[in-house]
């Protein structure tokens, strides 16, 4: 454990965050989740929506292909052209359509939507990677998960509460100290803390709650 990570207060860090990211809009899955669309199948969608696509385009995409199917039988049936009509204009809209029509048709076919709430069955579909899944998971299923995206593993790694290269390290150092009732939290509040204030360049150091306990590891230059 580095000194960082021994000093770092992850408990103040998360009281102060809840109340910093009041002003900010929620990130894509969590502001759809409060909508109603938080079934495992609507928010395993909205994440595969949401790949490469800001959240303010992901909701919208979502809401709109939600509002037409809301069960895997009925994205079954829609046909190519009306699927990617829907989901444009999200990025690699084409790729999502085909992913999202092959695991709506076997979920259907097989009766097995209920097995959306189990890690190993959600990593088989194509498309889902361990950050869809844990979102899912702890989302819509209530299993405690940990989900890395860039947010996540950059400001973290800022903190120096872990040191780590990949998303995928990330998350497993997570899990392994950070405190359980956290997992599904830290996402939450760290997608929209990390879209406007600890930001990918020249992060808003001087207007951050957290600038008395940050080392600021690997910022060269902040505002």
């Amino acid at each position: 454990m580095t000194s960082e990570s021994a000093t770092f207060d992850i408990d103040e860090a998360i009281r102060r965050l809840r109340e910093a990211v009041r002003r900010f809009p929620p990130a894509a899955l969590f502001q759809l989740a409060a909508e109603g669309y938080r079934s495992p199948f609507e928010l395993l969608v909205a994440c595969l929506v949401s790949v490469r696509t800001r959240d303010e385009v992901t909701v919208a995409v979502a809401r709109r292909l939600l509002e037409r199917v809301r069960t895997p039988a009925e994205l079954a049936t829609l046909d190519a052209e009306e699927l990617l009509a829907l989901l444009r204009p999200a990025t690699f809209a084409e790729t999502k359509a085909r992913n999202l029509h092959a695991i709506a048709e076997r979920l259907a076919r097989e009766r097995v939507e209920q097995r959306l709430c189990e890690e190993t069955f959600l990593l088989q579909l194509p498309g889902v990677g361990p950050k869809c899944a844990n979102l899912v998971l702890g989302i819509a299923c209530g299993i405690p998960r940990v989900a890395v995206d860039v947010h996540v593993h950059r400001i973290t790694n800022r903190w120096g509460y872990v040191r780590t290269r990949t998303p995928e390290q990330t998350m497993r150092e997570l899990e392994r100290k950070l405190p359980r009732e956290y997992w599904v939290e830290l996402n939450r509040l760290l997608v929209p803390f990390g879209k406007h204030v600890c930001t990918g360049t020249l992060p808003r150091c001087s207007q951050c709650v957290l600038a008395d306990l940050c080392p600021r590891i690997g910022v060269a230059r902040h505002r």
